[in-house]
């Protein structure tokens, strides 16, 4: 564990109550809708108190609506606005809830027709919304170095954790997890430029540790730019351990 950071416990408020399960990981406690993380107890390893952001409302109403051209690609669209409108704060409930905008909007219900999983519920959609929430607290550095990392980096294994999900319902949450990055998005090209625009406001663009498949790898928002070498090795060498952690959080609940 590595807390070279320093962050005092912080709250939230955010518009909806989360499980109360999310009692089950160290460090976060819920009641009703007000979060509060002690960074202490909650990250494995924690180095940078600060995160980019762009405010939610701007990137609705500037970017969301904005369309590629065969000049300019949704990527670089993306890019110039965090460049032109982010901004570095150290407010971690701010990340919190910037983060519940996003991921309310890209895994709202109206996407359940068309996932191509029939067994996927509102229910689950929910699920994602509330762990992704927390993936956002994750932090990878320009050079692609992983500064923080919270149970929830291995969103697999923090969902089963939290919401006693069994192997294959976990498994197809996970499937509706990627499908903001590299699975469904090879089918639904709506959904990737969706997730691309969506994640400007958290300062980068979603990258998946997993590959090919999913293998509990987890991912983060990182920045545009950061090495993906340095990241890939990086993840490779925590992995394992930090994972266990997270599930000896449900043989302790």
């Amino acid at each position: 564990m590595t807390l070279s950071a320093q962050l005092d416990a912080f709250a939230v408020e955010l518009p909806v109550a989360f499980d109360p399960r999310w009692n089950r990981i160290p460090g976060i406690t819920v009641d009703g809708a007000t979060i509060t993380v002690d960074p202490e107890k909650y990250f494995f390893r924690f180095e940078n108190s600060t995160w980019l952001l762009c405010d939610w409302n701007l990137v609705a109403s500037q970017l969301l609506g904005t369309e590629e051209s065969a000049e300019t690609a949704v990527e670089q669209l993306a890019l110039e606005f965090v460049q032109e409108h982010g901004f570095s704060t150290s407010d971690a409930g701010r990340v919190l809830a910037t983060a519940w905008e996003v991921y309310s909007y890209l895994f709202r219900e109206e996407h359940l027709p068309t996932l191509g999983l029939p067994q996927i519920t509102a229910d689950h959609l929910r699920m994602l919304r509330e762990a992704a929430t927390f993936m956002a607290l994750n932090k990878v550095e320009l050079d692609g170095h992983i500064s923080n990392v919270g149970p929830c980096w291995f969103f697999p294994a923090a969902t089963s954790v939290v919401y006693e999900l069994d192997e294959e319902e976990g498994g197809m949450l996970d499937e509706v997890y990627h499908g903001t990055g590299f699975r469904q998005a090879l089918f639904n090209e709506y959904r990737r430029i969706e997730s691309i625009k969506a994640h400007a406001a958290l300062g980068g663009r979603l990258v998946h540790g997993c590959q090919s498949v999913p293998n509990q790898s987890g991912g983060a928002c990182v920045p545009y730019g950061a090495s993906m070498q340095t990241f890939r090795t990086e993840l490779t060498s925590f992995r394992e351990e930090w994972l266990a952690k997270v599930y000896a959080c449900r043989t302790a609940s």
